[in-house]
């Protein structure tokens, strides 16, 4: 099923996106592979593509009836969501949203976010993320009203945003 919102695109990915998607993943571990190892580009990528299947392939096997979205502006891969929209018969959880550096700060994920609130909205659901708390976008989800409700190991932040 493909979305449209606000001239992004999603569409469902592909087994030939796998390339893509890691790239996507690699660009959110960039500045921790710079400054915690001393690894070589060889090395980072190696690890980047290891970690990458393993988060793809448990996504895919914990989050059955996920979405799996590409998401594109202008017929140009800019990053991934994925999404689920009936999360434990009870919510929406973004399992992951990530923009390619490029894309940043362009308002095009505050975009996805805001239409992803507006339809639990009208559901009457509530949306929940893991956001680590040193992520950048923390600021947007709190901007958003989402309220952090758990913590993991002082790093994983489950946050909630609810309708009410």
């Amino acid at each position: 099923m493909d979305l449209e919102i606000k001239g992004i695109r999603l569409r469902d990915i592909q087994d030939s996106d796998l390339t893509v998607l890691c790239k996507i993943y690699g660009s959110t571990r960039t500045e921790e592979l710079e400054k915690g190892t001393n690894w070589n580009d060889e090395q980072k990528n190696i690890f980047i593509e290891h970690q990458f299947l393993a988060q793809h392939e448990y996504y895919q096997k914990n989050y059955i009836g996920a979405k799996f979205y590409i998401i594109e502006k202008e017929n140009v891969i800019i990053g991934r969501l994925y999404i689920d929209f009936f999360f434990e018969k009870k919510g929406v959880r973004i399992i992951d949203i990530t923009l390619l550096p490029d894309w940043r700060d362009k308002n095009i994920g505050s975009s996805i976010l805001k239409e992803i609130l507006e339809k639990a909205a009208k559901e009457n659901l509530k949306v929940t993320i893991h956001v680590e708390s040193f992520n950048p976008a923390m600021n947007l989800y709190k901007k958003l009203g989402f309220t952090k409700i758990s913590e993991t190991n002082g790093i994983y932040h489950l946050m909630e945003w609810s309708p009410n």
